[in-house]
């Protein structure tokens, strides 16, 4: 057997294995395409809407005016927290009354985050029945706040992730690129594609920091918000394994989130998270392992945290060598002389590993965008195209920034908590209302309204 007949076998052999330890989170994406169950709530409750804000008073008056447009006839305010104390950021919330809090010695979000909870008294903590996160650069759709009422109904979850659509939609053409939308299409493929299997299974979510709703009572149990990584959202989800809190998606409730346009603030923005990333699984995943080890086995949101990428990697590994060794090949058969065995290689072992990967990830790129096709058809056909076939080239680059990432944690190298190039809306609030009938509605809603 040859040096060539020994990689060809060995990619399809290691290929097979990784599909088939993959199998039952592929047949899991049929969750996304399942309606969403849905509760209508019996109490207004109070929610509390946090807002970190560091030098974001250019862009913060869209959320504002998606503040001012909720439907929501029940209790909840604005809380704003800002750096500097003349931050103009200060004249925008108060007159449109707000809370401020400054806190100038923030270092990352989970500073920001923990000196709200702490400035709260004990009388007004216990007003509250919830707090969502909102970035300073984020719409809210009209019914934002309802549906987030709606969602406390479900009284056995202790953490929501609400849907995410791209902002840069609100805005003309100018404000999207193809690193813009693939960055919006990877909310879906979190999201309807991941966190709707998850919860069918009992898995916490992948959560994000922004959308992400939180009951009173998980704030009081951990003391405030004690997560400092670069990650803040992700070091909650493995600290919920410990600590046994629950997640729940809930897609009706819908917030428009900026995307970088440019490749550099996008690469770096991964970099970020890919570095708490890896932050998060050095405090966690060790912590993790031996409390499955004391009760004797691990159970499956433990493995999927833990494990669930393994065969991701596994089949990325294999393809990389693969074609590593197919150049290398491909140069030695040519210096021999050896046209039939150099032309193979580069076949077999180059071209046809790279095309399956790419195939791959176009075909999952392309269920996730119709899974949340009501995100994407504001957007040209011609938008859809190029992000579809570009995508896989996004993806793939996850694995220079993981690498990058890896090295930079184990150097303790910390990067700093920037804000990526902000764009500039005119209407973003007005244009957000117009497209909230676009957005999936619960069944009989539509009827519903009819009928009124």
């Amino acid at each position: 057997m040859t040096l060539f007949d020994g990689f060809l076998i060995a990619y399809i052999v290691l290929s097979v294995i990784a599909v088939i330890l993959y199998m039952p989170r592929m047949i899991g994406f049929l969750c996304a395409f399942k309606k969403p169950p849905y509760k209508r709530a019996t109490v207004r409750r109070k929610i509390g809407i946090v807002i970190p804000a560091r030098n974001e008073s250019d862009v913060i008056g869209d959320l504002f005016a998606s503040i001012g447009r909720q439907d929501y006839d029940g209790p909840f305010d604005v809380n704003v927290i800002v750096k500097d104390p003349h931050d103009p950021t200060i004249r925008l919330a108060e007159k449109m009354g707000a809370r401020v809090l400054v806190v100038p010695e923030q270092t990352c979000k989970g500073d920001v985050l923990d000196a709200f909870f702490h400035a709260l008294s004990p009388e007004e903590m216990q007003s509250y029945d919830a707090f969502v996160i909102v970035d300073a650069d984020g719409v809210l759709s009209p019914t934002y706040m309802r549906e987030l009422n709606n969602a406390l109904e479900w009284e056995e979850y202790d953490i929501f992730l609400t849907r995410k659509y791209m902002k840069n939609c609100l805005g003309d053409r100018k404000k999207r690129t193809v690193f813009s939308n693939n960055s919006a299409l990877t909310w879906a493929m979190l999201d309807d594609l991941g966190n709707r299997w998850r919860i069918e299974q009992g898995i916490p979510l992948a959560l994000t920091g922004q959308g992400m709703m939180v009951r009173r009572t998980l704030i009081e149990e951990i003391g405030g918000w004690p997560y400092r990584s670069l990650t803040e959202d992700y070091e909650l989800r493995l600290d919920s394994l410990i600590k046994g809190f629950r997640s729940f998606y809930y897609p009706y409730a819908v917030l428009y989130t900026e995307e970088a346009v440019g490749h550099r603030d996008n690469y770096n923005r991964r970099l970020r998270w890919l570095t708490g990333y890896a932050q998060c699984d050095d405090k966690y995943k060790k912590r993790i392992l031996e409390q499955a080890k004391q009760r004797g086995k691990i159970n499956k949101a433990e493995l999927e945290c833990l494990f669930g990428v393994y065969p991701l990697a596994m089949f990325a590994a294999t393809t990389i060598v693969t074609m590593l060794a197919g150049c290398g090949l491909a140069a030695f058969y040519a210096t021999q002389g050896l046209t039939a065995m150099w032309v193979k290689s580069l076949i077999f072992l180059v071209g046809m590993p790279f095309g399956i990967m790419y195939l791959l990830l176009f075909a999952y790129s392309t269920l996730a965008m119709i899974a949340s096709r009501e995100a994407f058809e504001v957007i040209t056909v011609g938008e859809r195209i190029a992000m579809l076939f570009f995508s896989p080239f996004y993806l793939l680059e996850y694995l220079p920034i993981f690498i990058q990432s890896r090295v930079r944690a184990k150097k303790h190298c910390r990067l700093a908590w920037e804000q990526s190039e902000r764009q500039h809306y005119e209407s973003a609030a007005d244009e957000a209302e117009k497209a909230s009938e676009t957005l999936e509605k619960p069944d009989g809603e539509n009827d519903e309204k009819k009928s009124a």
